[in-house]
C-alpha cells in the first residue's frame, strides 16, 4: 500500500471545514490536548473530538469553582466582618477557601 493511500480519507467521509479545524486547534491549545491526525481527516470524527474536549474542559472548570455552600458561608462571613468578598474569589475554590480562612473570627 502506498503512502498516498494511507493519507486519503475513507470513501463516503467528508473532510472537516476550515472553521472546524481552526476551532479544534484552538481547543487543543486551551485544553493542552493532542489533536489526532485521524480526527482531522473526517468531519464527524473531528466533531466528536471537539465535543469530548468541550465536555472535559467544562468538567474541569466546574471542579475549580467554589461550591454554593462555600459561597454562602463566605458571603455571611463578609457581612459579619462588614467587607466584600473579592470577585476573583468566586472563580476559584482554593482562592475562596483561603479568603474564608483569613477572615474567620
Amino acid at each position: 500500500m502506498s503512502d498516498t493511500a494511507t493519507m486519503m480519507p475513507a470513501p463516503g467521509t467528508l473532510p472537516p471545514t476550515e472553521k472546524q479545524i481552526l476551532y479544534a486547534r484552538q481547543l487543543a491549545i486551551q485544553t493542552n490536548a493532542i489533536l489526532p491526525w485521524q480526527a482531522q481527516q473526517d468531519r464527524r470524527a473531528l466533531s466528536r473530538w471537539i465535543d469530548a474536549q468541550k465536555a472535559s474542559a467544562q468538567a474541569s472548570d466546574a471542579a475549580r469553582r467554589p461550591t454554593s455552600k462555600q459561597v454562602a458561608f463566605a458571603e455571611r462571613l463578609a457581612a459579619i466582618k462588614r467587607t466584600n468578598v473579592p470577585d476573583e474569589c468566586f472563580q476559584d475554590r482554593q482562592m475562596l477557601s483561603r479568603w474564608i480562612d483569613s477572615h474567620k473570627p
